[in-house]
């Protein structure tokens, strides 16, 4: 006599995965929902002395310190100029020694959208006005392409020591 060994069920893949999408000089970008805790206007933000020109500087946030950084700088572009859409988007990114909250200057903030896994194609070598191991990968949408950020890459160990010590110097 023998059974039948019921098979395992296959690991259950998201069918979509929830993205914040945001413009950044008329390009459609996107993070993953889990790293945004929220959005606040553009407020005044505190210079912090010899820091890289893509950090804007540091915001109080409900009596908490946060690093601002500004995307377009970081992408290689000039500096945000603040408008009625600006926004700063904070996020909540996990490192080895706990989170770290930082603000990002946005042009403005779209919406939030589903976006299968199984449909984002890996970035091309060039075109995309920004550094290629800044983008995680690309989704279509019916606008056109939208740029899934590598937030790690963008933030690379050196600019969250900047942001760390911009966020203990203010």
């Amino acid at each position: 006599m023998h059974t039948l060994e019921s098979a395992a069920p296959a690991p259950h893949l998201p069918t979509s995965v929830q993205h914040l999408t945001f413009r950044v000089r008329e390009a459609g970008y996107a993070l993953p929902i889990e790293l945004v805790r929220e959005i606040i206007e553009y407020a005044e933000i505190t210079r912090v002395p010899m820091m890289p020109a893509y950090i804007h500087g540091v915001l109080n946030l409900r009596g908490n310190v946060v690093p601002v950084l500004d995307l377009a700088a970081r992408f290689g572009m000039e500096l945000t100029e603040a408008g009625k859409r600006t926004c700063i988007v904070i996020i909540a990114l996990p490192l080895e020694d706990g989170v770290q909250r930082i603000g990002l200057v946005v042009d403005a903030v779209d919406a939030v959208l589903d976006i299968d896994p199984h449909g984002v194609v890996p970035a091309p070598p060039f075109g995309t006005g920004i550094r290629a191991d800044f983008i995680a990968g690309m989704a279509q949408q019916e606008q056109g392409f939208l740029i899934i950020l590598n937030m790690p890459q963008v933030l690379s160990l050196d600019d969250i020591r900047y942001l760390s010590q911009a966020a203990k110097g203010s």
